[in-house]
């Protein structure tokens, strides 16, 4: 049995879409805060169940029979370390053979804040004795186009990344990685560095929209704090726009950079462009 939490998420309904093209619809659990926002995975085959990071009740039961899970990431930046630990204790208490975790690229060594939640994650998964394999996913393409109706407006590409390079790739082809781990044998105990086979800077990034969009854009870099105070003024947490901006200012040392293309390798073709992400968001916005 393989059990997907946080099933509801964006990355986490992508792994199941995966999955589903690998194993049956019995063999997958989808837990999840609110199953009842499931209920088309459910119609689907797949079994639902109510699993709570902050309520490490429901994650014992969730994953019960479960011999392989995916944790993915919690989204409450500064209360994920508990929320990790509860979901490490459910898996461990119902006998999971693998548990996979989606880190962050280059945890181990990475200065930035958003890292030290994954970095102290991992050493709780480790201590745990349970098998383990960590997925440490580069920045989503997507990622770059949460501000797009504003760039588009103003003309103005933000951030404090200077000329570092990201190595982005879609939601997708990391879902596509997590499903492909899960499914394969061997995987204890393999830490992957995941990132996409295109590296790209912001004012790359920039012409690109301006190309694609047919209006001129162009790369504001700012320092750390006065882009902080703009992703707060765009209506962030304050925790969350300091975590972001930190993470920016410090991929301007190619923090988010990476060649190895074992992301590639795991799902067996090339990660997909930013200008092909970009296109389909363009597309959709009309």
């Amino acid at each position: 049995m393989y059990a997907i939490t946080a099933a509801n998420g964006q990355l986490g309904r992508l792994v199941i879409e995966f999955l589903l093209e690998r194993i049956p619809a019995a063999q997958i659990v989808a837990v999840a805060r609110s199953p009842q926002k499931a209920a088309d995975l459910a119609a689907l085959g797949v079994a639902v169940r109510e699993g709570d990071y902050d309520r490490p009740d429901t994650m014992k039961s969730a994953l019960d029979g479960a011999t392989k899970v995916l944790l993915i990431s919690s989204s409450e930046v500064g209360r994920r370390l508990p929320q990790h630990r509860a979901a490490i204790d459910a898996a461990k208490a119902v006998g999971a053979e693998l548990l996979a975790y989606t880190s962050i690229l280059h945890a181990d060594t990475s200065p930035a804040k958003l890292a030290q939640e994954h970095r102290a994650t991992e050493l709780a998964l480790i201590e745990s004795g349970l098998p383990y394999v960590l997925l440490r996913n580069g920045w989503y393409n997507e990622n770059f186009l949460m501000a797009l109706p504003a760039v588009l407006a103003h003309g103005t590409l933000i951030g404090s990344a200077g000329n570092g390079r990201f190595s982005a790739a879609s939601r997708r082809d990391f879902a596509e990685a997590a499903a492909a781990v899960l499914t394969a044998e061997g995987q204890a105990g393999k830490i992957y560095e995941l990132a996409g086979d295109e590296a790209f800077t912001m004012s790359e990034i920039a012409t690109e929209v301006s190309r694609q969009s047919g209006k001129p854009v162009a790369f504001q870099n700012l320092p750390e704090q006065a882009f902080k105070q703009a992703l707060v003024s765009a209506g962030l947490p304050e925790t969350l726009a300091d975590v972001l901006a930190d993470e920016d200012a410090i991929a301007a040392a190619d923090t988010l950079f990476n060649d190895s293309r074992e992301l590639s390798r795991l799902i067996g073709r090339p990660t997909t462009r930013f200008a092909d992400t970009l296109a389909t968001a363009l597309a959709a916005k009309g």
